[in-house]
């Protein structure tokens, strides 16, 4: 069974930057895909970003693209989002999630993501 914690949240202002972390076990191979999504209170929750473990592929929607870096750190496998120029319309709930089967196309539908973590909140204030 996957585990995965989220960490790195808080409130900045808009321009700043914020790097969140994902501390994941449980996994059973490398052949994972890690995404990173988010919810805005009264919307439906969206991909911001996702990661090919096996691979190294990445994926960003376009309003974070040249933004935001998702990596990883393979020898603990905590996922990372390094968040710059950030905008108050990126104010959200923050999830970590994984799909044992690798990343689907499209990859950013959240039903075809099997675990998911508690979440992480980031405040952008104007």
């Amino acid at each position: 069974q996957v585990q995965l914690v989220e960490s790195g949240g808080g409130s900045v202002p808009a321009g700043g930057s914020l790097r969140l972390s994902c501390a994941g076990s449980g996994y059973r191979n490398n052949r994972y895909c890690m995404g990173w999504f988010r919810q805005a209170p009264g919307k439906e929750r969206e991909g911001v970003a996702a990661l090919s473990v096996s691979r190294g592929y990445t994926y960003y929607s376009d309003s974070v693209k040249d933004r935001f870096t998702i990596s990883r750190d393979n020898s603990d496998k905590t996922l990372y989002l390094e968040m710059r120029s950030l905008k108050t319309e990126d104010t959200a709930m923050y999830y970590c999630a994984a799909d044992p089967g690798g990343c689907p196309v499209p990859w950013d539908q959240p039903s075809v993501f099997d675990y998911w973590g508690q979440g992480t909140q980031v405040t952008v204030s104007s």
